[in-house]
């Protein structure tokens, strides 16, 4: 089992051949210092953002500590919950995600909720940003124009994720006029 300490809203893998295994198998993580990694030929601690250590931890691959006892799957929830606006849904759609085989990524860059690849970074570009809503959350106008200009700046799709009881996306394409 891979351990991995729980600092403030990160958690680390230290051992690094952990930390390239896990990277290989779904490409958790950003390997510590390596802003593109190439495959796994990298000597860094992986870090993990909590949403991506929570889902690992719920699949029993990886084990978390802090100061030396182990942080069970209910404490990583609260701090989640603590760090996270929308946590509940924006975990639905991370592990939804995760399990029809995307890889998702933090999209703070992108102004978003997550990317989404198809293969993986340094693979293939994300073809999606996505943004965590409710069903009853309000879309503006101005919003909606925002999230499409920027997608197809990066040229990408703009998709909505809403999370009732299973989430459902929405996605849209813009075209030149």
């Amino acid at each position: 089992m891979i351990r991995a300490e729980l600092i403030e809203n990160r958690v680390v893998v230290w051992n690094i051949e952990d930390s390239r295994r896990l990277y290989s198998e779904g490409f958790y993580g950003k390997p510590l210092g390596v802003p593109k990694p190439k495959g796994t030929n990298f000597d860094s601690p992986l870090i993990l953002d909590l949403i991506e250590a929570l889902y690992l931890l719920k699949k029993k691959k990886i084990v978390i500590y802090h100061k030396k006892l182990n942080v069970s799957y209910k404490e990583l929830v609260k701090r989640c919950e603590k760090e996270y606006v929308g946590f509940k849904e924006k975990f639905i759609v991370y592990q939804n995600l995760r399990d029809l085989g995307y890889v998702v990524a933090p999209g703070i860059k992108f102004g978003c909720d997550f990317a989404v690849y198809k293969k993986g970074p340094g693979i293939d570009h994300a073809p999606f940003l996505v943004d965590v809503m409710k069903p009853n959350d309000y879309v503006t106008a101005t919003s909606m124009v925002l999230s499409g200009r920027l997608a197809t700046t990066v040229r990408k799709q703009f998709v909505i994720a809403s999370v009732g009881r299973i989430p459902q996306y929405i996605s849209f394409d813009w075209w030149k006029g």
